[in-house]
């Protein structure tokens, strides 16, 4: 037993050590085949894997161009560019904001910026983007603030918005430095990537620009730019009609975002954002720049390289000649003063005039006032011209009349009616402004010239077929509002004139039945002397203007070419020059025409004391035109009055020289308290002469 039991002993020592070597062996052998693998793949891929590592990505980046300039029709500079240098950050793909909070400090010795309106969260995420500082903060606050009441973490958009509020707690004390450090750290966290943003654009002096330029490698993404402006060397007077840009903070405007986006725009382009800026914006802005970008496998921008410098956009030239255009205004500006200083505009909107070419549409001036009843502050307002709707009284019955003279209800060679005044039952008589019986009957020239509303309700009645009894009875066919309505957008009365500016708005329209579903009759009669619907400026100019040139209702614009831009700045090639556009031609005949033309030179030209535009017979080359005087009533949003006070509308529409026009206008002085005075007239009277003098004309 004892030998049995020796033997077993010593074969035991014997084994382990076998073990060990074999198990040594077999880690040497994979210890062996791992160097050599390692060794293989840096001999033979080691270049493939460093080229890798160093791999960059291409990204095209675009940038703005300045916009387009915009010219008056003598090729004077209305709007303009103002370049100014500008410092400006590109953002990096993954940039971290302890980079952004480097950069910012390390620029603030450079160069000095104004102080943005920071809130306090601004402040707070500047202090926190100190590197380490986020996680310095999170170990000093209450551990609340890191872990909920069941001891789980917070998420680390929890924890960052608890070490805002604990900063905040704790008072933040910034220094006049740190805030423009605060500041470019928000301009610049702001930033899309690989998008640029400026830093200082304006008050930049050439020692900041030197200075930033020497340290622009340990400045990553600063660069030296250019920024422009718009600047109006003319002045603003038409600054309403031109509209706006948007700043780069204001960007694309919501209502214009998506589909902005997918035509190749950024979120924080400016861009036109109202009126010729806004109607013309492909135009205007141009072409971008592109920039191929290489960007290496940190995120970083390695190289820059310009593919295409871009297209400075291409320039407007207005038909609206910027002299002549200031001349109306100012002209306009002393009537209203005037009207102002004998103490009738206390409830006035204001005043508006504008001037057309009949033969082709072109507008030649737009100028308007806009008056605070409650302030009695004014303020240029030219867009009202196509914006604001008044009821013109009296300027309309041309329409009437030639609305008479299609119906077949009166001819050319027959249109004497008798001036009876209209008695409707349950209203009040309706009359022309002249005591009742001083005329017996008139023919259309003579309604024209004295302004007789008696004469247009006699056309609306025939065309009505209408069934009258004085003081008893009337009846008329339903469609009379139709009818009349329908002669009147003929000359443009009542729909869009077509104006190329963004906010035209049409006239409105009066209810044509009563509560009771009854035909309005009486309105019906009303709206045949333009006392009844409303209408825009700029549709009063355009039916005038079809009066003036024959027939045809012209599509107004004010844009009269698009040029091009060289390199150097300056105007090159044309890209479009408009043309004259016939929206419609009116049915009649030249004879037809010719009564109303010779009732509007008989209302300036003809004898008599009701003869109503007489201010304007002593011009040269004569002139035509046709008054209107209309019952309004002003109306208080903030205090609205079942009584409100009654005013008075004064309006004028006229063309000249009278045998063959080239102006057109039409003037409103709406809601003032006496028709005294003549207004609408003594400016039309300074238009034309201004016009005249300017063209040469006599």
């Amino acid at each position: 037993m004892d030998i049995i039991k020796k033997r077993t002993g010593s074969q035991a020592k014997s084994t382990i050590p076998f073990r060990l070597n074999l198990l040594f062996f077999i880690v040497f052998v994979l210890f062996a085949m791992l160097v050599a693998q390692l060794a293989y793949l840096q001999i033979v891929y080691g270049g493939k894997f460093t080229a890798e590592v160093d791999r960059t990505d291409k990204t095209v980046m675009t940038g703005n161009v300045p916009r387009g300039m915009i010219y008056d029709s003598k090729g004077r500079l209305l709007v303009g560019n103002s370049t100014s240098n500008a410092i400006t950050y590109t953002k990096s793909g993954s940039v971290k904001s302890s980079d952004i909070y480097t950069i910012a400090n390390r620029l603030t010795k450079y160069m000095t910026v104004e102080v943005g309106n920071l809130t306090k969260r601004d402040k707070a995420d500047y202090i926190l983007a100190a590197p380490n500082k986020s996680e310095q903060v999170a170990k000093q606050m209450p551990k609340s603030y890191r872990v909920d009441s069941r001891g789980d973490s917070l998420t680390s958009t929890k924890i960052y918005a608890n070490e805002v509020k604990y900063i905040e707690q704790q008072g933040i004390h910034l220094n006049d430095k740190d805030l423009q450090r605060a500041t470019l750290f928000k301009k610049m966290s702001a930033a899309y990537s690989l998008s640029s943003v400026f830093l200082k654009d304006k008050n930049l002096t050439a020692k900041e620009i030197a200075q930033v330029s020497e340290h622009l490698t340990e400045l990553p993404g600063i660069s030296i730019g250019s920024n422009w402006e718009r600047e109006y060397p003319q002045g603003k007077s038409i600054a309403s009609i031109i509209g706006g840009v948007s700043t780069e903070q204001q960007g694309i405007p919501d209502d214009e975002l998506n589909k902005m986006l997918a035509s190749g725009y950024s979120r924080n382009d400016r861009v036109g954002t109202s009126y010729l800026e806004k109607n013309y914006e492909s135009i205007l802005a141009g072409t971008k720049s592109q920039r191929e970008v290489q960007v290496g496998s940190n995120n970083q921008i390695k190289k820059s390289t310009l593919l295409y410098k871009g297209q400075k956009g291409g320039n407007l030239n207005l038909t609206i000649d910027s002299k002549f255009q200031k001349q109306v205004q100012s002209a306009l500006e002393e009537q209203y003063n005037s009207a102002k200083a004998a103490g009738i505009t206390q409830y006035s909107d204001g005043a508006y005039a504008v001037a057309v070419n009949p033969k082709t549409g072109a507008v030649l001036a737009m100028a308007g006032i806009h008056n605070d009843p409650k302030t009695g502050k004014t303020t240029e307002d030219s867009l009202g011209v196509i914006n604001r709707t008044f009821v013109m009284g009296s300027a309309v019955k041309g329409a009437t009349v030639l609305g008479a003279l299609m119906d077949g209800v009166i001819t050319p060679e027959n249109n004497s009616q008798d001036d009876t005044p209209i008695y409707l039952p349950g209203t009040p008589v309706k009359k022309s402004v002249y005591p009742a019986g001083t005329f017996s009957s008139l023919t259309a020239i003579q309604a024209l010239q004295f302004s007789s509303n008696i004469y247009m309700m006699n056309l609306a009645m025939k065309e009505a077929n209408a069934k009258y009894t004085p003081n008893s009875y009337i009846h008329m066919d339903s469609d009379i509002f139709s009818k009349l309505r329908g002669y009147f957008n003929q000359f443009g009365l009542g729909v869009k004139t077509g104006i190329d500016i963004s906010g035209e708005t049409t006239g409105i329209e009066g209810a044509t039945k009563n509560s009771d579903g009854e035909l309005k009759t009486g309105s019906a009669l009303d709206l045949s002397y333009g006392n009844y619907d409303a209408y825009t400026l700029i549709e009063m100019a355009q039916y005038i203007s079809t009066i003036a040139n024959g027939g045809y209702r012209l599509k107004p614009y004010i844009v009269q070419s698009i040029q091009k831009t060289k390199d150097d700045g300056t105007k090159g090639a044309y890209e479009s020059v408009t043309k004259p556009s016939v929206l419609n031609k009116v049915g009649v005949t030249q004879d037809e025409l010719d009564v109303v033309r010779k009732g509007m030179y008989a209302a300036v030209h003809g004898s008599g004391y009701w003869t109503t535009a007489t201010r304007l017979a002593d011009l040269s080359p004569a002139v035509a035109a046709k008054t209107g005087t209309a019952q309004s009533f002003y109306y208080d949003p903030d205090n609205p009055s079942s009584d409100p006070p009654e005013t008075i509308t004064t309006s004028l529409v006229s063309f000249g020289p009278y045998d063959d026009p080239n102006i057109a206008m039409a003037i409103v002085f709406p809601n003032l308290t006496s028709e005294d005075g003549g207004y609408p007239q003594l400016l039309a009277k300074e238009i034309y002469t201004d016009y005249y003098k300017m063209t040469g004309q006599k």
